[in-house]
């Protein structure tokens, strides 16, 4: 079990390796400076625990749903709507709330909006029987299609030049954690993943949603609503990717600009599956990509690396974990005979 969380992983950045040599990149270099840019250096651990703080999230928003059985791969457009809304909505209801009220406001719009958005994918899914990753992917197109259209036509902020939505100011922005520039984001993500892996692993509520994904057939014989439940895990998965749009804006970016899609729920799938869809190991493996990706984003600038190599990692990451889960299966079939 071990190999197949850690072997991937070992793997994907061997061969990362590879290609920096082929490209003329030492990858010694290259990896030993994303070490000292993202976790050695003080400013850059900080910026690596902020940007865990919306990917632990959505990590907790896939674990919801995987291990529910249902694929909510909408991710990006719950995310993106959210954050637009968020970031429309709370610039200018600072003028008349307390900064506290605000922020609270903020995560419950990021929830709300994100769960609605997974409504439809549930109840085609819980009534009609129609494929989740089909509906939630095309949701997910559409998701952030509106909010690129919101933000250039109807939440342009009119001071700026370039497309934009206004920015919330620094102060009335999420704490900082002590005397850091860390985002209290990050313990809104690590209270969230553990709560929903407790949830799912040590609740009533969670095994009946662990029976619907295993065997519905089962779950209704044992009088469970199927519907209901597909319903519930849906609505869950969806808001928790809401809850990560409004920590990114009101934890770090304060706007949303046209255009913008940093695309975290597709990213952060084969990291759950790293960490089989357990919660603590999910933590690990989102502080490790990102850190991968501040410390990427130095190295490409000093070392003249493509800035998306972290993201060449994370593609390699997804062919090397099929790889072995194939090979799992395999050796698994085998004992079986």
């Amino acid at each position: 079990m071990l190999a197949i969380s850690i072997g991937p992983l070992i793997a994907a950045i061997v061969i990362g390796g590879l290609i920096l040599l082929a490209m003329g990149v030492n990858p010694f270099n290259y990896y030993a400076y994303v070490v000292k840019r993202a976790i050695l250096s003080p400013s850059g651990m900080e910026a690596t625990l902020t940007r865990m703080g919306p990917l632990l999230l959505i990590a907790a928003s896939l674990i919801v749903a995987f291990r529910a059985g249902i694929w909510n791969l909408g991710g990006d457009g719950q995310f993106l709507l959210a954050a637009v809304i968020v970031a429309a909505a709370t610039p200018v209801m600072i003028d008349v709330l307390p900064v506290w009220l605000n922020l609270v406001l903020g995560l419950f719009i990021g929830a709300v909006i994100g769960a609605i958005w997974g409504v439809l994918p549930a109840m085609l899914k819980a009534w009609q029987g129609i494929n989740e990753i089909i509906t939630t992917l095309m949701m997910s197109f559409l998701g952030v299609s509106l909010a690129n259209v919101l933000v250039k036509l109807y939440f342009l902020d009119p001071a700026t030049t370039t497309p934009q939505t206004r920015t919330l100011p620094v102060e009335a922005r999420l704490p900082r954690l002590f005397d850091t520039t860390v985002s209290s984001g990050l313990l809104i993500g690590l209270v969230a993943v553990i709560a929903v892996h407790l949830m799912m692993t040590r609740t009533s509520f969670g095994m009946k949603l662990r029976l619907v994904g295993a065997n519905p057939r089962a779950a209704v014989h044992a009088g469970l609503s199927v519907p209901g439940l597909t319903l519930a895990v849906f609505c869950i998965s969806a808001a928790l990717a809401g809850v990560s749009g409004a920590v990114d804006i009101l934890g770090t970016q304060g706007n949303v600009r046209a255009d913008w899609n940093p695309a975290y729920s597709l990213t952060v799938v084969p990291l759950v599956f790293l960490a089989r869809l357990n919660g603590f190991g999910s933590i690990a493996y989102v502080f490790v990509f990102s850190a991968l990706t501040i410390g990427g984003e130095s190295a490409a600038r000093r070392l003249g690396v493509p800035s998306f190599f972290s993201l060449v990692i994370v593609a390699i990451l997804l062919m090397t974990l099929g790889l072995a889960e194939y090979l799992d299966k395999r050796h698994q079939d085998r004992a079986r005979h």
